[in-house]
């Protein structure tokens, strides 16, 4: 898959291996199953892999990469992201907020008030939650609007952010 990494999606993590075969238990941070078809093929920093075959497993994924010969190999490959193209029809959905769209942008309140900045985004069951350069931590559920990696726009309840 010959992209810029800068235009991929993270889309899950090879957890563990599973099995003896080269098999890995995958978690996807994707809601587009399809990306483990087979056939598919996904982005590491280790070089791309080829799903040969899926199936889901107690909320997480048993996948077969054509790369990965045996459980040896596998345990190598754990904790290795994932990544994938954007899908034609991602850009449909305008309710969807893209992670890497996060990035470097200002988080500002309704009235203009500047919180910071987003320097990472770490997981929550509940909402996802952007951590700012001052320390601030804002869940996604408060997003209102975002332009791309520039301002993000968000409606906190009152007193968030007081000292």
């Amino acid at each position: 898959m010959a992209a810029d990494r800068g235009t991929l999606l993270e889309v899950g993590k090879i957890v563990k291996a599973h099995g003896i075969k080269g098999d890995v238990l995958v978690l996807l941070s994707s809601d587009r199953v399809e990306r483990l078809n087979p056939g598919s093929v996904l982005s590491t920093a280790r070089g791309d892999v080829t799903v040969t075959r899926s199936a889901i497993h107690q909320g997480a994924y048993i996948v077969k990469f054509a790369e990965i010969a045996d459980r040896t190999a596998a345990e190598g490959w754990r904790n290795t992201v994932l990544l994938a193209q954007k899908l034609v029809d991602d850009d449909e959905d305008d309710d969807v907020i893209w992670i890497d769209e996060l990035f470097d942008a200002q988080v500002v309140s309704e009235d203009g008030q500047v919180i910071g900045t987003v320097v990472s985004v770490e997981e929550n069951p509940a909402s996802d939650i952007m951590v700012l350069d001052n320390g601030f931590l804002v869940p996604l559920a408060f997003v209102v609007e975002v332009v791309a990696n520039e301002r993000i726009v968000i409606d906190p309840p009152e007193g968030l952010f007081d000292e």
